[in-house]
């Protein structure tokens, strides 16, 4: 926040109710001339004090809520001339390309930003230097400045000009996220690895790109078009994953609610992707559109309602997520929320689930599901999970690795405990009685502990006894040395010859 904030109006102060609303004469649109030129002359002196020659632009919208209907609308939202054309936009013929968060734009053009807001063209951003410079355009001509420094020269010049500042303690236009402790998901190579996952599941998705607000364009995904794709996206956009639109263009138009806003996508014939937001009045008009549409798909506005598969936000060339807004998070994107406060090494706790036929123990850790394979269940022999862990039971385990493309985060919950092997290393001489468990063509398991997770040891045929018709059967007892313990192998030898020594 910075220390010095003006409101800058033509209307003057001595023309307040008691309540302070405004009773005078001026018009709350723009007159196109002197005094639009006199609130430009003010930011330019505002911006010569504060020694600023460039802005950067700051969450910009183009139509919709931008546009306040009190003016007629202008073709281009009054940027013309400013920024190179774009691709097409749901809400214009045309997009202007550089007009995007964080461009930086010499303050010539961020005056005649501050222009084309004064007439409510259909645009606005904010417009900053950071930690010296702001510039804020609000309804009814109010026009906000907040600046490092005091700016005496500049606020002379603003009433020379007939323009009246007053000192805020900060603009009501100051950018707050809507959430401030939730965690924005960029679009980094993990988002990609996680987007190439999908196509592989999926054969083809649906890429909203959304450069300002309410102004979107929408991508087929393949395997063939998505790095093309990704080059041409606009700097800080947010990005939404949906799935491929649907063939059958007639259940798309039955998708229809029968009132309220939403979104409809369809693809012509010859690959052109189309959206519009309509409401019901509006719903006949666009069915005939999609008469000829090889694809269509229909998408609510309302929050919460169809959900895409997961979202980000595009960071800048080095890595780093400067963009402020935030996407509505997703279940995908607040597990990705959730594996980033994981490390590999760390110890959770956790929730038996499920156990899975072929033996996966699942895990809920805050919400999010991971899992134990067999060999991380414990250091010693099982015959299946549920003698180890139950569903219900709460667990403490390791994680051993956070895989964020695949959204998988597999524990060991032998980790946790004492590795018992070094400690049968030590027996490594001693003669035990103990029970044969199996008995196969090379030879016998014999268990050397009396429990029933002892560890078992081999016995091969050639360190049996060869007594006169001895055959050896599951459950008899015999007597063993404990000959070799391999730890990276895992496995015991023993000897019933050595045993009788």
């Amino acid at each position: 926040m910075l220390p010095y904030v003006y409101r800058v109006t033509k209307y003057d102060p001595a023309d307040r109710d008691d309540h302070g609303h405004y009773a005078g004469t001026e018009p709350a649109i723009s007159d196109h001339g002197p005094v639009e030129a006199a609130y430009l002359r003010a930011v330019a002196a505002f911006a010569e004090d504060t020694g600023v020659d460039q802005l950067s632009i700051r969450e910009p919208q183009l139509g919709g809520f931008a546009h306040s209907g009190l003016e007629p609308p202008v073709d281009g939202y009054g940027l013309a001339g400013l920024f190179p054309v774009g691709p097409a936009g749901p809400t214009g013929p045309t997009g202007p390309a550089g007009f995007h968060d964080g461009a930086l734009v010499p303050i010539g053009v961020g005056l005649e930003l501050v222009r084309a807001m004064l007439r409510d063209s259909g645009v606005w951003c904010r417009l900053e230097a950071e930690g010296a410079f702001t510039v804020h355009v609000g309804w009814d001509q109010y026009l906000y400045l907040g600046s490092s420094r005091p700016c005496e020269a500049a606020l002379d010049r603003t009433r020379a000009l007939g323009l009246f500042p007053e000192r805020l303690e900060k603009s009501p236009y100051d950018f707050a996220p809507d959430d401030p402790a939730y965690v924005q998901r960029p679009a980094d190579d993990d988002f990609w690895g996680r987007l190439h996952w999908t196509l592989s599941a999926y054969r083809a998705v649906f890429l909203e790109e959304v450069f300002a607000a309410n102004a979107s364009r929408w991508h087929r995904l393949t395997r063939d078009t998505i790095e093309t794709v990704r080059s041409r996206l606009t700097p800080r956009s947010q990005l939404s994953v949906w799935p491929d639109l649907l063939t059958d263009v007639d259940t798309a138009v039955a998708a229809l609610p029968d009132e309220g806003l939403v979104e409809v996508v369809w693809e012509d014939r010859d690959g052109q992707i189309t959206s519009t937001v309509v409401d019901e009045t509006q719903f006949e008009a666009v069915t005939s559109q999609l008469a000829g549409a090889r694809a269509a798909g229909v998408v609510s506005t309302y929050v919460g309602e169809d959900l895409p598969l997961f979202t980000a936000v595009v960071p800048d060339s080095d890595g780093v997520l400067r963009a402020r807004w935030q996407t509505e998070p997703t279940p995908s994107d607040r597990d990705w929320a959730f594996l980033k406060t994981l490390r590999r090494g760390q110890v959770v706790t956790g929730t038996v689930t499920s156990i899975a036929s072929f033996g996966v123990t699942f895990v809920d850790i805050g919400g999010f599901t991971a899992m134990i394979n067999i060999p991380e269940l414990s250091w010693r022999p099982f015959n299946h999970p549920s003698d180890v862990v139950s569903v219900g039971q709460e667990i403490t385990a390791e994680v051993l690795d956070v895989d964020m493309v695949w959204e998988r985060v597999p524990l060991s919950l032998r980790a946790v405990q004492e590795d018992p092997w070094p400690q049968v290393a030590q027996r490594i001489g001693q003669v035990v009685t103990g029970p044969v468990t199996k008995v196969m063509p090379f030879g016998v398991f014999v268990r050397i502990e009396d429990r029933e997770d002892g560890f078992q040891g081999l016995v091969h045929t050639s360190e049996l006894d060869e007594s006169p018709g001895g055959v050896v059967e599951v459950g008899d007892a015999l007597r063993v040395k404990i000959t070799d313990v391999d730890l990276a192998r895992r496995r015991i030898a023993l000897s019933q010859r050595q045993a009788d020594q």
